[in-house]
């Protein structure tokens, strides 16, 4: 495929059988501290491409945010809406929220994905981690590329941020089998459930969905966070599911046995104790979220009608422990 070639319907998601299959990230190398890292950790070398709307992309905010890496890898970020064309580029005056491609001088994120590997054929997701001196995307994985951010620049930040970890060594094997489950009936079930096309799949997965809430409900019913007191990974990658479960997931996706707000208190608390971190909030953007899903998938939602609700007030009452959880 050559980048000036239109890519398949973007918003064909599920198989003839009616099943979503996520496609598997292309680009899977890693930014390291090491000597004679093929990617060194460099300040300003690297430039993460998001989009306010996309839990995945999301994840990489809140860990760059809470890592203190603002003034060491770059941002921009796409529209809430995806065309036929995918992620578009916009100013802030057109979107507010969005950037222009300052980079690349990109209209959209796919001229990324060809600028690294001509004969690219997958779909253009995002997070992207660019290397602007080697010119070419190192990961588009936001589950490695947390990891990275979480140690690789720690000898790069202020003082203050070194040493956090959200995947401490004496706790791995407790998150690595935490977010198994969860990646696949919560984080990636509400898409499952939500691009379903036939029946059986849907109530399958939607069933499958609310049993492993439930399961959280329980476990945060009994600890602070997913693992007990203190904040890790696993709390992160599932906040970016949560915050958007009752304003898109519970009516768009048809993920509607239960509510967030009125169904799962524990659960809810735990959304409001994450959100008052201090900058986890300025990474959630509801706009963004909702105009994504209501707009860009006119195959559920043909009219493009956008719904009012934001979901529960996640600033009040305040919840946030007095000592940082991490």
């Amino acid at each position: 495929m050559s980048s000036t070639t239109a890519p398949s319907d973007i918003t064909k998601w599920s198989s003839t059988d009616g099943e979503f299959r996520r496609q598997v990230s292309s680009f899977r190398s890693t930014v390291s501290s090491a000597a004679n890292a093929e990617f060194p950790a460099e300040a300003g070398r690297y430039h993460l491409y998001v989009s306010l709307a996309c839990p995945w992309a999301h994840r990489t905010l809140i860990v760059r945010q809470l890592k203190g890496l603002q003034n060491i890898i770059g941002l921009s970020v796409v529209s809430y809406l995806m065309g036929p064309n995918g992620w578009k580029f916009a100013s802030p005056d057109e979107v507010p929220g969005a950037t222009l491609d300052e980079i690349n001088g990109a209209e959209y994120i796919r001229e990324i994905y060809f600028k690294a590997e001509p004969n690219y054929s997958a779909r253009f997701t995002v997070p992207v981690l660019w290397d602007k001196k080697k010119q070419t995307i190192v990961n588009n994985e936001s589950s490695e590329i947390i990891r990275m951010f979480n140690t690789a620049f720690d000898d790069l930040v202020e003082p203050e941020y070194r040493g956090i970890t959200f995947y401490p060594e004496d706790m791995r094997t407790q998150i690595d089998e935490i977010n198994e489950w969860i990646y696949d009936t919560v984080n990636n079930g509400v898409y499952k459930s939500g691009f379903a096309t036939a029946q059986g799949p849907y109530e399958r997965h939607c069933r499958a969905l609310f049993e492993s809430l439930d399961r959280i409900e329980k476990i945060l019913s009994e600890n602070e966070f997913l693992l007990g007191t203190r904040l890790t990974e696993a709390d992160l990658r599932l906040f970016t599911t949560i915050v958007r479960f009752d304003p898109v997931y519970h009516g768009h996706f048809k993920c509607n046995i239960k509510q967030i707000a009125t169904g799962y208190p524990n659960i809810l608390r735990w959304t409001r104790e994450v959100y008052q971190l201090p900058g986890i909030a300025g990474t959630v953007n509801m706009e963004h979220i909702k105009k994504h899903y209501y707009m860009s998938h006119t195959q559920i939602n043909p009219t493009q009608v956008v719904p009012l609700n934001n979901g529960p007030d996640l600033s009040s009452p305040e919840v946030r422990p007095a000592k940082r959880p991490y």
